[in-house]
This record gives C-alpha cells, structure tokens and sequence, in this order.
C-alpha cells in the first residue's frame, strides 16, 4: 500500500476510534459498503440515527440531469430542502472517516442523460456536476444512467472520459443491470470501455424476477440456483461481466432492504406462473411488522434466498409469495462476494432496513459482514 494510502486509512481509523465506531477494517478502502440514502425517504429515517459501522460510502441524492446539462436537485422531493438534507449527510460521513457520493440520475432520468451527454451540452453538464460535487463537499459521483441503449454508447464513454479529467482524485462509480442466463452478454459490452473511468461498477443485484410470460416464480435476489426458467442470480451477473475481463474487485453486487410482493396465486419459486405477479415492493421494515409470520417463512439452499409464503395470503396487500433478503440470505450473499474478491456491496435503500418500533436496523449490520 502506498505511504499516501496507508495514512489515508490510519487518518480514518482514529476518527473512527474517537467516534466509538471502532477501526476501519484494514482493506476497508478496497472493499466497500456504499448505501443509497434518497431524499424522498428523508422522513423514513432520522440522520442522527445512521450507524456508520457498516458503511464506508454513502451515495446521497438523487440528482437528476435535464436536457441542457443543468441538474434538478429537488432529490423528489424539495429543491431548496434536499442540498442542505444531502450536506448534513456529507459531514457526518466524513466525521465517521466515511466517504459521500453524489447519486445522480436513476429511473427516469435516461433522457435527460442521453441529452445532456451530447456533444453540445456534454461540456456544461461535466461542469454542473462536478459543480454539485464540490458545492455539496463531497467525494465523488455515482452514475446511475439507466438504461443505457445502444444509441447512448458513445456519449456515455465520452462523457465518463471527460468527466474523469475534470475531476480526476473523484471517485466516481456506475451501478448496472443484472444478467439473464440465457442471454448473459446482452447489452453489456460497453462496461468493459467504461471499466477505465469508473473506481466500481455495482451490479444491481435485486428485483431480478418478475412475470416475464416465460420463466417460472422466482426470488428477486437469488445468490445461486439459477436456471434456463429461473435465469437469474448474482452469480450468474457476476460472471457476466468478469467474462468481459472486469476485474473482481471493480466489481460490486447489490441488497436491497426491500421485498417483492407476489399475488395471484404462486406461493413460492419455481412455480409456473400463470396470471400471478409481483404486486409492488415492500421494505424490509415492513415485511417484519406486518408480513412476517413464523409459519410462513421459508428458507431456499440452492438459491441462498429467504421468502414468505402463504396461499391465505399475508399482510395488508395479502401476498401469497414475498421475496426479500434478511439477515440471514445477506449473510450469505456477502460471504459469497468476499469469497469472489469482489470490491463492493451496494445496499438500496439504507432507510428501508430501518425499524423506528425497534430502532434497528439488522440488514445493514449484516452487511458489515463484508467488510470484517
């Protein structure tokens, strides 16, 4: 490790120390927990009660681009309250020895990029975010463009390529999609020509299941076990994209604090489908305080996956099958990822673990895992 990087991490571990938080992990700065915290959640979880243990990034936001290059920065949610809400997070991260992202884009925000990443407007929009990145004091800039079609290709890598020379100590990082098993290269070549420019690149490893008319019930965040009617795993999106020579530890694999509700009829996975499907998500709170039941639990080996399932149903929404990672499937996700060497776990979102009824928050303490 260089001398630089070494006080770097020794810097950190005495603030942490002086914080209560405990030692920064040595190789904390080459694996990371980064949890999502968004501004129209701001309400779900009191800042003063985030627990820094398990983290070592915030990305905070979001930040939209619009066409010109300028950026929205109401976070859905209030343009004059969301800047002040993101700084307050900012500073308590890095009193924590921690590092803060700005999360820019997400669903929706795909036009805007592909606008703003044109010749024209690229210029300006590189300023305006690097603009917001300093404004806001932060560390760097997640990349969440969304998807990226195959028009947007060259845009993205000349943006990406200049963003890099405007802010080049920046940290700077790109969640992506998730693979299919039976189509495992689709539409994610160009990550390779983008690997350059990005510090990580996080696979968006959750909600990976759905009625696709085809394919069997299946968990949203299964580890393993999949198959040709169950095309989806982090192993499998994993090895999608090492295939193209990213090197594990630029790679990260994500938990959601979050659970798909099925209706309709399925009350597990691998079950034909029909016309059941997933009837929205639930975080992880409220799958314990009002799904939860001991005789509905289920536990899947070969997926490494937690669900609910009950033909009665369960909950107000009366799911019959609830797909969601716990303390438990984390476990085993983040121990398989260490045992990959990956650089990352991303957590979406860092509020939606929180339970106020117990002021708990046992989803991101089990992701901590990864950095021990």
């Amino acid at each position: 490790m260089p001398r630089s990087a070494r006080r770097r991490l020794l810097r950190a571990a005495a603030v942490a120390v002086a914080l209560g938080l405990g030692a920064i992990p040595a190789g904390a700065e080459e694996r990371w927990v980064a949890g999502y915290m968004v501004g129209y959640e701001h309400a779900l979880q009191p800042v003063s009660t985030l627990d820094f243990r398990s983290l070592t990034h915030l990305m905070v936001g979001r930040y939209v681009p619009r066409a010109d290059g300028s950026l929205d920065t109401s976070c859905d949610w209030d343009a004059a309250k969301c800047p002040a809400w993101a700084r307050s997070l900012g500073v308590r991260a890095h009193a924590a020895g921690r590092k803060a992202l700005l999360f820019l884009g997400g669903a929706g925000a795909h036009d805007g990029f592909a606008a703003a990443a044109k010749p024209v407007h690229r210029a300006a929009f590189v300023r305006n975010v690097a603009a917001a990145v300093k404004a806001l004091g932060f560390d760097g800039v997640d990349i969440d463009w969304e998807p990226v079609e195959a028009a947007d290709v060259e845009d993205l890598i000349a943006f990406l390529k200049a963003l890099r020379a405007a802010m080049p100590k920046a940290l700077i990082t790109m969640p992506v999609n998730f693979t299919n098993l039976n189509f495992p290269q689709d539409g994610i070549g160009w990550t390779k020509r983008a690997a350059p420019y990005l510090d990580r690149i996080d696979i968006m490893t959750y909600e990976m299941a759905g009625n696709w008319g085809w394919a069997k019930s299946w968990h949203g965040a299964a580890v393993t076990g999949a198959t040709a009617a169950t095309p989806t795993s982090t192993a499998v999106s994993v090895g999608s994209y090492r295939a193209l020579g990213i090197p594990a530890a630029k790679l990260g694999i994500g938990v959601g604090f979050f659970g798909q509700c099925w209706k309709g009829g399925v009350t597990g996975p691998r079950q034909a489908v029909g016309a059941s499907s997933v009837a929205g998500t639930l975080t992880y709170a409220t799958i314990l305080d009002r799904y939860h039941r001991a005789d509905a639990y289920r536990w899947d080996a070969a997926a490494r996956a937690s669900y609910l399932g009950r033909a009665a149903g369960l909950g107000p929404k009366g799911c019959s099958f609830v797909s969601y990672e716990d303390p438990r499937s984390i476990a085993a996700k983040v121990a398989w990822a260490k045992a990959q060497g990956l650089g990352a776990v991303i957590i979406w979102t860092v509020s939606e673990g929180w339970r106020a009824s117990t002021r708990t928050n046992a989803p991101l303490t089990a992701v901590g895992a990864f950095l021990k």
